[in-house]
């Protein structure tokens, strides 16, 4: 069964795929443990997302899964208007294209905005995501599909097929 860390961890992978790396790394930039990193690894490998050695993410699968399903597996309801980080149409790369009164936030103390509240993917994601601009933006396009309407549920869908399509192994 996959969780949300095995998606947090896949699109971390996906975010440093021209980048060295090790567990470690990943663990600590997820907050997660290592344990949690390997045990999320063996599910993904088993889930044919990610290849035996455990370096080479299948995005093309990541893709079908993301805009297929992750509003059905990991819905959210916005909730109150709270200080936080930007996210999905909020968040680059969509709040370049949408002009929106309404923004969307993951509750955070580090947080420059003020917006309705998203349950992040995964608890650790507010970190992770200030940690890591890449990994930032493809969260928030996974937000963006699991939240948004319509338009904004399509530019996450384009944004997320190109990124995924330029990267090379």
């Amino acid at each position: 069964m996959i969780k949300p860390q095995d998606i947090l961890i896949l699109l971390k992978i996906a975010s440093l795929i021209e980048k060295d790396w090790n567990m470690n790394d990943l663990a600590r930039s997820l907050s997660l443990s290592q344990s949690e990193v390997s045990k999320g690894l063996d599910r993904l490998v088993f889930a044919g997302l990610i290849d035996e050695s455990k370096r080479v993410p299948a995005l093309n699968a990541l893709y079908d899964i993301l805009v297929s399903s992750a509003r059905y597996f990991f819905p959210v309801k916005p909730g109150g208007i709270q200080r936080g980080i930007p996210t999905a149409h909020s968040a680059i790369p969509l709040n370049k294209k949408i002009r929106s009164e309404s923004k969307y936030v993951w509750p955070s103390p580090e947080g420059t905005e003020r917006g309705e509240s998203i349950e992040p993917l995964y608890k650790s994601v507010p970190f992770a995501a200030l940690e890591d601009e890449k990994l930032y933006e493809l969260l928030a396009l996974v937000d963006a599909l699991r939240v948004g309407k319509a338009r904004e549920q399509k530019l996450a869908r384009e944004e997320l097929k190109k990124r995924f399509d330029s990267v090379e192994f």
